[in-house]
């Protein structure tokens, strides 16, 4: 039997849950003059432009509780959002985070989510200044809103990639797809036999990949450090090849993408040999790495060629060449996006 305290959400009410998270959030960007305790916050207007941006996750769509410990989503449902303000080349300042739960949750466990989503705004000085709750007849739903800054001028689009540009990323890809090809093979184990315990021991970078992504704010840091603005720029969430598609719509222009220059880590490497993957159909189309993918102008290669995490990976091509896959072999393919459709789990 377990000993685990469990208050339930009945006993406190909407208004009261609403008030015990809002005594864990403090505010530490000048920017918020009023945080949570109104009818709505309010935010300094600065002479930098806004960004915003909303997410929503959906328990059994985007995520499933039997191996997604509730901190781990909390960070995962604040980190996703940071991702797409650092895409545009800014800085996330304000999130708003709004949840609909089933009485299946606990008081305690929805600390537990706050705790992982706080400990993501510390790591990225954001204050949570607002937000939601209801309730829902099964399942755990999220919405979160962020809220950044950027100087004018500086923002970047998807749709200023020019021809000749240089295509590069950061950090690695397919390591998010393969940390989830791994909890779903314990699952079905766990599922079969309870009594086996889950082995994630081998493959501990992918988990952690799949279960608490970094939004890379630390790219954008070192770029402008550089003095590099990137032309175009969009994060990996569903797959490198449904990214560049989107730049290459949306900019009107074409690419070759070179297989040999994808960076792909030994533990993707591993896990794709062991569970008979192709680990560049996984760094195509894996998808949540929450890299950046962007573009720069030929004359900065200089300028990032010795920078750690980053890796140039093809270039920008006129638009009849079309997106093109460069394999080792020489051959051009086709880039087709075949990533994540949260819509096609309608079907």
């Amino acid at each position: 039997m377990s000993t685990e305290k469990r208050t339930e959400l009945s006993n406190l009410g909407e208004f009261g849950l609403i008030k015990h998270l809002s005594k864990q959030f403090k505010v530490t960007n000048k920017g918020t003059i009023v945080g949570v305790g109104d009818d709505a916050a309010i935010l300094e207007n600065t002479s930098k432009q806004i960004v915003v941006t909303t997410d929503i996750l959906t328990e059994g769509i985007h995520f499933d509780l039997m191996y997604v410990p509730l901190k781990h989503l909390g960070y995962k449902a604040a980190s996703v959002n940071f991702s797409d303000v650092y895409a545009m080349n800014a800085r996330p300042t304000q999130i708003t985070v709004s949840i609909a739960i089933s009485n299946k949750m606990s008081l305690e466990a929805i600390d537990t989510f706050y705790e992982g989503i706080l400990l993501a705004c510390e790591r990225h000085g954001v204050d949570v200044v607002g937000g939601d709750t209801t309730s829902s007849v099964s399942g755990i739903t999220i919405s979160i809103t962020a809220i950044g800054e950027v100087e004018k001028g500086k923002e970047v689009l998807r749709s200023t990639a020019k021809e000749h540009d240089l295509i590069c990323v950061s950090g690695n890809l397919g390591a998010a797809y393969m940390g989830l090809q791994i909890l779903e093979r314990e699952k079905q184990v766990f599922r079969e036999n309870p009594n086996i315990q889950p082995d994630l021991a081998e493959f501990p970078y992918l988990v952690e990949r799949q279960l608490k992504p970094e939004a890379r704010g630390d790219i954008i840091q070192v770029l402008n450090k550089a003095n590099v603005l990137p032309t175009s720029m969009i994060d990996i969430s569903d797959g490198l090849a449904s990214e560049i598609l989107h730049i290459g719509q949306s900019s009107n222009v074409g690419c070759h993408i070179y297989e040999e220059k994808l960076p792909i880590d030994h533990e993707t490497a591993k896990a794709a040999e062991e569970l008979n993957l192709d680990p560049t159909i996984c760094a195509l189309n894996g998808g949540e790495d929450y890299e950046l993918l962007f573009t720069i102008q030929q004359e900065d290669y200089e300028k990032i060629k010795a920078i750690k995490n980053i890796s140039v990976i093809g270039h920008i091509t006129e638009p009849s060449v079309g997106c093109q896959l460069v394999t080792r072999s020489g051959t051009q393919i086709n880039i087709s996006a075949q990533g994540w459709d949260a819509l096609l789990k309608l079907d």
